[in-house]
């Protein structure tokens, strides 16, 4: 078993795993309703959303999905967070400034007593935290 983060967009699927590829690198596989064997249990209007999504690389893994329950409602929560530790303080701050655009950068990525921090709520509304030490 191991941990991996999954994250849920109302409709931003593609765009936003396609933002996260373009600053974090790494292999991309993105899977509609239409292209899946699922198409025939989702009206046409869903036939573009994304029902699995996953980027990886040798130190990341995020998988995703568009919000394909029509009878609820989607809320994010404000407790997922991708946490990126343990890299080279100049290696973090490149990933940090690419993630920022268009971000509420909260946390400037800057020397504290515990290493290099920073975090940011990304234009997708996905929050960040780097540390480097």
């Amino acid at each position: 078993m191991k941990q991996s983060v999954y994250l849920l967009f109302d409709g931003e699927a593609r765009e936003a795993m396609t933002f996260y590829q373009e600053c974090l690198g790494g292999d991309l596989n993105l899977t509609s309703i239409g292209e899946s064997p699922m198409k025939m249990h989702f009206p046409e209007h869903f036939q573009e959303k994304i029902l699995n999504g996953r980027l990886q690389s040798e130190w990341l893994d995020i998988s995703t999905s568009d919000w394909l329950l029509p009878q609820e409602e989607p809320v994010r929560g404000n407790m997922q967070c991708l946490y990126i530790s343990g890299g080279k303080v100049e290696d973090t701050q490149k990933l940090f400034d690419l993630l920022s655009r268009e971000a509420n950068v909260t946390d400037p990525f800057i020397p504290q007593p515990i290493g290099t921090y920073g975090a940011l709520n990304d234009k997708f509304g996905v929050r960040w935290m780097f540390h480097a030490v």
